[in-house]
């Protein structure tokens, strides 16, 4: 028994293999969606779609997948096991990315993105919990890990992918198949990961599925509203990257320079997530956090004022800092705030209050953007971050609670 506690726990590069094999998977998923992202927003665009249409397109996704991370952090609590939904996660959503190859309208990716999402929403509570669990005294660090391997990804897919648009002129249809492809190696390292057995509670055996927020920790229920409400001002990636895409008149630039930056913004991102999570360990969640949404309010307000490339170049960079302090500093301290045997419900809740708030906040950014111009979208990001970093300093979420 000793021997199979050990093999479970055993590390990798100074980390729990586990974090490390789940950092691959993410690695290969993110190379593989990355190499879809950017080009995105230009291929809805080329297809038709409005600004308003790539809102509802990059908001309906999560939303409508949502409701799946709490269902499925519920039963994997209730079942005890984490991998089957991890797999069942991953592979319908590079199944989904194979299918983006086949659409020649906008309406097509707007069917395949939820189901693409719907995969997230299977895995990313039940992930999570593995990660929570694998290093208890560094959650931080090992969420940071995770993102970073998560992000190296993303900046190999998007460097593939401006190769292959600018070298290659390869069509975007063509390009989404071999994303689709690498998706589906993606799935091969979960094979060697590990959970723990848990001894369920009679609670967890039994019944049908009930999720009370009122049930939820006190500290845990205020932790989601403030992160719903920055979630409703942070919406959709695609317009930075429309944004970006706006300064160039020449076809091919128009499509090459908002790569690039996307590159850099994903280069960024993995440079500072491990730093971000070490930190969040030592002088606490809470004001890593709020740097990060504070952060994201300066970066809204930059992409309001800024008319240079210059200018583009440090917002995009500023932009991947934010993420790096957010997405797994704010998991880590979801994780802190709610016990072990319902772990996987209230971080399967996390995800599904934030994925729910994709919607409304990426519609609202395409109405400004379609009839208010690209500043107004911007403004309004700026003040729901700013809203949200008030919310998080003056309410008594401590780090006393952390496991």
């Amino acid at each position: 028994m000793a021997k199979k506690s050990e093999k479970r726990d055993r590390k990798f590069m100074g980390v729990s293999l586990n974090v490390f094999l789940l950092g691959v998977v993410s690695l290969l998923t993110d190379m593989s969606s990355e190499m879809i992202y950017p080009i995105l927003p230009m291929f809805i665009t080329a297809l038709g779609g409005t600004g308003l249409i790539v809102g509802l397109i990059g908001g309906l996704g999560d939303s409508v997948a949502s409701i799946l991370s709490v269902v499925s952090g519920y039963y994997s609590d209730k079942m005890g096991k984490r991998k089957p939904f991890i797999y069942s996660g991953y592979g319908i959503s590079s199944v989904s990315k194979l299918l983006f190859a086949f659409s020649t309208q906008w309406w097509h990716i707007l069917i395949l993105k939820p189901v693409e999402r719907v995969g997230k929403g299977l895995r990313s509570a039940a992930r999570d919990v593995i990660i929570a669990d694998s290093e208890k005294g560094s959650r931080g660090r090992s969420f940071g890990v995770h993102r970073a391997m998560d992000s190296f990804g993303a900046i190999i897919g998007s460097i593939l992918v401006f190769i292959l648009i600018w070298y290659l002129d390869m069509e975007f249809n063509k390009i989404f198949l071999i994303a689709g492809i690498i998706g589906l190696f993606a799935i091969i390292p979960i094979m060697f990961v590990k959970e723990k057995k848990k001894k369920l509670k009679p609670k967890l055996r039994h019944g049908p599925f009930k999720l009370r927020f009122g049930s939820l920790p006190q500290e845990f229920q205020l932790f989601l509203i403030i992160t719903t409400i920055f979630s409703l001002g942070n919406f959709t990636y695609m317009f930075f990257i429309l944004k970006a895409h706006e300064f160039f008149s020449d076809i091919r630039l128009a499509i090459a320079i908002p790569l690039l930056l996307y590159v850099l913004f994903n280069i960024s991102y993995t440079v500072f997530s491990i730093p971000a999570g070490v930190i969040s360990d030592n002088i606490g969640r809470k004001k890593v956090l709020s740097i990060g949404y504070f952060l994201f309010f300066v970066t809204c307000i930059g992409f309001v004022f800024t008319d240079s490339w210059n200018g583009l170049i440090i917002l995009f960079a500023l932009y991947g800092i934010v993420h790096a302090l957010i997405d797994g500093t704010a998991r880590a301290f979801a994780s802190d705030l709610i016990k072990e045997d319902i772990r996987g419900t209230g971080l399967g809740t996390f995800h599904m209050m934030t994925s729910m708030a994709a919607l409304p906040s990426s519609l609202i950014a395409g109405f400004l953007w379609d009839y208010s111009g690209s500043s107004a979208t911007f403004i309004y990001g700026a003040f729901m971050g700013i809203l949200a970093t008030l919310f998080l300093l003056m309410t008594p979420i401590g780090e006393e609670r952390r496991r």
